[in-house]
């Protein structure tokens, strides 16, 4: 899965990122080695929520589609 994030460089130090299509999903980091661990992490917390909020019957599937 490919998905876009931005990072900023923060004011105090350090960067921040967030992912325009996931709302509220946004993380920190010192470094761009971090950021970018913590961007995978918060990305896949993300998803995990919306998947778990969302009710599947027997009969549905997921699917991932790459564009």
């Amino acid at each position: 899965m490919k998905i876009r994030a931005i990072i900023h460089p923060a004011a105090e130090g350090g960067y921040w990122a967030e992912v325009p299509a996931l709302p509220g999903c946004i993380t920190e980091g010192e470094t761009m080695e971090e950021v970018m661990a913590n961007l995978k992490d918060a990305i896949e917390g993300w998803l995990d929520v919306a998947n778990s909020r969302n009710a599947i019957g027997s009969t549905d599937q997921i699917v991932e589609i790459a564009i």
